[in-house]
């Protein structure tokens, strides 16, 4: 359900009202009480996430996404024969 946004002409006065669709738009104000207000028109709100599932990283690029792939590969370790010849003590 969107939220209207009224002003009224007598009292200068800005609302909002969260109402259904199919919903009338209101007709007296909620401060004077008069019947001199209008709905402005908004400019909407933006796609809101609610509950848990969502992540900023969703939505990203592909380019972004293959980007950070290829940095998160292990890179590979070579053994040497110095890390060979380094012996391990037992705790007895």
């Amino acid at each position: 359900m969107p939220t209207y946004e009224y002003e009224c002409k007598a009292c200068g006065k800005t609302f909002e009202a969260f109402q259904k669709m199919s919903d009338e738009p209101l007709k007296t104000c909620t401060y004077c009480k008069k019947k001199s207000i209008r709905r402005k028109i908004g400019a909407g709100a933006g796609i809101i996430f609610k509950g848990s599932g969502f992540y900023c990283t969703d939505y990203r690029k592909e380019s972004y996404k293959s980007d950070q792939r290829s940095d998160s590969k292990p890179a590979e370790v070579k053994s040497s024969p110095e890390s060979k010849s380094v012996e391990t003590k037992k705790k007895t």
